[in-house]
């Protein structure tokens, strides 16, 4: 076969490349002869993937559960994945309109995901292989709340009935009252739960090094720094900015307390979470008026925050 300019380029290029790095070009293109070629199934790890599935009793269903969880992680690393490049080299408008873009895009498909927990698994099975995975909870995601660091001022993330007495304080201080402690708490006796100890111990060391870092570089302060170019697109970032936060803060968590209704609510008594959370409480918007974004909403808008959604789906 005759070698085209095209690829006497190409060849030169790499040349060049390895050079640079006093490799010897030759060398590489002996292992790219004799190397096989890539095939989807190793390209994903498909078997090991597919062998991650491990229930602890023999229920049909609870594979579903694993499987839908694992998902659900999946997507929480590539939202990860989008704020760490939005919080690295401060980020054009169109970079950044761009990467909230994918992020609500993300979040649209966990939220319409979640019919596969509501409507997907049969209840009497959830309902027996649940207590197989005590204290293990869903509130126990680690990426989750990197997610939710990465994306505001910390005080916005304090417990509602602690963020104006705390909001001077220092970060040690707030990180004590952060919300989610309080929704991990014994029914009983309001004490921690194993649940929450259990996260506690894995993980508050780093997840407080992110709040730390967060307090100069998270998506609320990206957004600020950043020069639009015309109104229309700083418009247009801020409606994005508001999507995510009603995405994140009311659409997904109230998924999740649609699925607990679903599965945990019995008239007159209220079956606990597996973690030992009082999940009435902990998972309506409403209660913990937890907003990335304050400032783009109205107090109006703060003071119905998650209204209108369990209006229309719960009620």
């Amino acid at each position: 076969m005759q070698l085209t300019k095209e690829i006497e380029d190409r060849i030169e290029k790499l040349q060049t490349k390895y050079a640079a790095m006093g490799q010897d070009m030759s060398s590489y293109l002996d292992g790219l002869l004799h190397a096989d070629y890539l095939t989807y199934w190793d390209y994903i790890h498909l078997e090991t993937l597919l062998s991650l599935q491990t229930p602890r009793t023999r229920f049909p269903d609870e594979k579903i559960f694993i499987t839908y969880h694992q998902i659900t992680e999946l997507y929480f690393k590539l939202v990860l994945l989008e704020q760490e490049q939005l919080l690295g080299t401060p980020p054009s408008a169109t970079f950044f309109i761009e990467r909230i873009k994918r992020i609500n895009n993300y979040f649209d498909n966990l939220v319409a995901s979640f019919s596969i927990m509501v409507d997907g698994m049969d209840k009497e099975q959830f309902l027996k292989y649940r207590m197989s995975l005590l204290p293990a909870s869903g509130f126990q995601s680690a990426q989750y709340r990197m997610i939710e660091l990465m994306s505001t001022s910390f005080i916005n993330l304090v417990h509602v009935s602690m963020r104006d007495k705390l909001r001077t304080e220092r970060l040690t201080e707030q990180f004590e009252h952060i919300y989610w402690k309080q929704g991990a708490t014994e029914l009983a006796t309001g004490d921690k739960t194993l649940t929450l100890k259990q996260f506690e111990l894995k993980y508050e060391e780093s997840l407080f090094e992110i709040a730390l870092s967060a307090q100069t570089k998270n998506i609320w302060l990206v957004f600020s720094g950043i020069t639009f170019t015309s109104v229309e697109e700083k418009n247009t970032a801020i409606q994005l900015l508001r999507y995510m936060d009603q995405s994140i803060n009311i659409n997904w968590r109230l998924a999740h307390y649609k699925s607990a209704v679903r599965y945990l609510q019995r008239n007159p008594d209220t079956i606990k979470a597996t973690g030992g959370t009082n999940w009435q409480e902990y998972l309506p918007p409403r209660f913990q008026k937890v907003i990335f974004f304050p400032e783009l909403w109205t107090a109006a808008e703060h003071a119905e925050w998650g209204k209108s959604w369990v209006d229309q789906h719960i009620s």
